[in-house]
């Protein structure tokens, strides 16, 4: 193949959309599930939904005029990418219940050997959208497999076993947990949350999106154009209090508080539900159920983590003991330390799980030093705090492309290795900006950090900032290898990448706004999803 996409969500569909458009049909895009939708197939908890409006988080090139409610439920969100996958004829390059276990580079051939559940193949470039939300992360705790009751996580929820008249613990207060409590709290017996550390909880201004809204946004597409460009606008202009004045926050907190008084009225809950931290330093969640579902008189809340589980018991690590029929773990994932990482192995036979031991970095968020024509979507330091990552995924999608045009016109069997001193400064960049923001600043340990308390996930600036800043492949910041003759050979480039000559982009990949995707306008027999 010439090229291999691992990942089926939006960042693994908007890169086979992309190949397409580039004129470039030899590919596969391997899913170890039975169907697409990343993070919104596995994750369908109660209550699941996005907590980034519906206009913002879709494709610019695929909007969907027909969202039913300003904020999507999963449901709905997992529907709009089947039909994606549909709508531009995404399912012949499908290989479903395929999973990569292992991807070896062949510094002789300059290809990728991919081992997979379904065989081997070989493949030019290697695409990874494997997305850092794909491997749920469950905390070792003392006595947690002598549990006689069922245990599952948030990203593997049991819908075959009832919960109803439970006594059941929830073990987290993040994005998950907070949707899950006020679903279920309804139906259970009793309900107890641990929280080790209280998050900041904002409302969720969700409603209905009418018909009349609607048929406007399909009769007259530009209406929804500019009603996401409002959404982006709004967050641009709020990212500097993030990485530049956290003190500006102060206005924000001061909101977060008003809402948790509105329904908690027990001074002793409210303190414990207050963080100590500032604001935004972990990701601010959305909702409007959370805090009036703790004040149930059936909903228990735990300030403290969990320790050890002793029969059917559970033991805080302040000492409080709750007896439990389940657990749901909402524990998050293996953001830092992505377990795909173990199964890439690059130049001289080093995986790059050993290439990023001391801390996940890359050129650009995109390549790794060691593994030439390999590529990641959603890589180290291009999530966001307050956005759609689908803006930073179609940023990507320009650099993948661009990427994909320099080996062509570069000829013959050819890769792109980031050369080490690209990747080091690039990286010095990026964590000399992250020094001042609130995500390092802020007070708090957040799934942001490392082991190391390195950000390695956040990107500390604009989305429109990353997207000028991935808008080309700089050929100086890479070795061209080559093969001639059989022997390969090392280009070691010249002083600017732009000597060796650039194809141009398409139309309309140069804007910098939150409709610019980097694709031309919909071809033929591409409408609209």
């Amino acid at each position: 193949m010439r090229v291999a996409v691992i990942g089926s969500g939006f960042g693994g569909l908007g890169a086979a959309v992309r190949l397409r458009r580039e004129g470039i049909t030899d590919f596969v895009v391997l899913e170890r599930a039975g169907s697409v939708g990343g993070t919104w197939r596995d994750n369908d908890y109660p209550g699941c939904a996005c907590d980034v409006p519906s206009h913002l988080y879709s494709f610019s090139f695929a909007p969907n005029p027909d969202w039913p409610r300003t904020f999507s439920g999963q449901p709905h969100i997992r529907a709009y990418l089947e039909h994606v996958a549909d709508t531009f004829g995404l399912r012949p390059h499908l290989r479903l219940d395929t999973e990569l276990r292992m991807a070896r580079w062949d510094e002789r051939e300059l290809r990728w050997e991919l081992e997979t559940s379904a065989g081997e193949l070989t493949a030019d470039v290697v695409v990874s959208a494997t997305g850092p939300l794909s491997d749920p992360k469950t905390p070792e705790i003392p006595g947690l497999a002598q549990f006689p009751g069922k245990v599952f996580h948030s990203a593997r929820w049991d819908h075959g076993y009832e919960l109803r008249g439970k006594r059941v613990a929830v073990i987290g207060t993040g994005a998950s947990a907070i949707q899950i409590v006020p679903a279920i709290a309804p139906e259970v017996e009793r309900l107890t949350l641990f929280q080790r550390t209280p998050p900041w909880v904002m409302p969720r201004t969700d409603r209905a999106i009418g018909t009349a809204e609607r048929w406007l946004h399909r009769r007259l597409p530009f209406t929804g154009a500019v009603r996401r460009g409002l959404l982006w606008g709004i967050r641009e202009l709020q990212v500097s209090a993030f990485t530049k004045r956290p003190d500006q926050l102060g206005l924000v907190e001061s909101l977060a508080r008003a809402n948790m008084a509105r329904s908690i009225k027990d001074p002793e809950l409210r303190a414990r539900l207050t963080p100590s931290y500032r604001i935004g330093c972990k990701r601010i969640l959305l909702s409007s159920a959370y805090y009036p579902a703790l004040a149930r008189p059936d909903v228990d809340l735990v300030a403290s983590g969990l320790k050890e589980i002793r029969g059917s018991v559970l033991v805080a690590e302040d000492g409080t003991e709750t007896e439990a029929d389940a657990i749901v773990f909402g524990t998050g994932f293996h953001v830092t330390d992505m377990p795909v990482a173990d199964r890439v192995v690059g130049v001289e036979g080093r995986s790059l799980a050993e290439e990023w031991k001391d801390g996940m970095r890359s050129l650009r968020g995109a390549t790794a030093a060691g593994f030439p024509n390999w590529m990641t979507i959603i890589g180290p330091n291009t999530a966001l705090g307050n956005s759609s990552m689908i803006l930073m995924i179609e940023s990507q999608l320009n650099y993948m492309a661009d990427y994909l045009r320099q080996l062509g016109l570069l000829g013959g069997r050819v890769a792109l290795a980031a050369r080490p001193s690209a990747v080091n400064a690039w990286n010095r960049r990026v964590q000399d900006r992250m020094e001042r923001t609130v995500w390092n600043t802020g007070g708090c340990t957040s799934w942001y950090l490392d082991a190391r308390g390195r950000n390695t996930t956040v990107w500390p600036g604009t989305t429109a900032e990353f997207r000028r800043e991935t808008r080309h492949v700089d050929l100086s910041e890479y070795e061209v290898l080559r093969i001639r003759d059989g022997e390969r050979e090392r280009d070691r480039g010249r002083e600017s990448g732009r000597e060796h000559g650039r194809v141009p982009e398409p139309a309309g990949a140069a804007a910098g706004g939150p409709a610019a995707a980097g694709d031309t306008a919909a071809t033929a027999g591409e409408g609209r999803a």
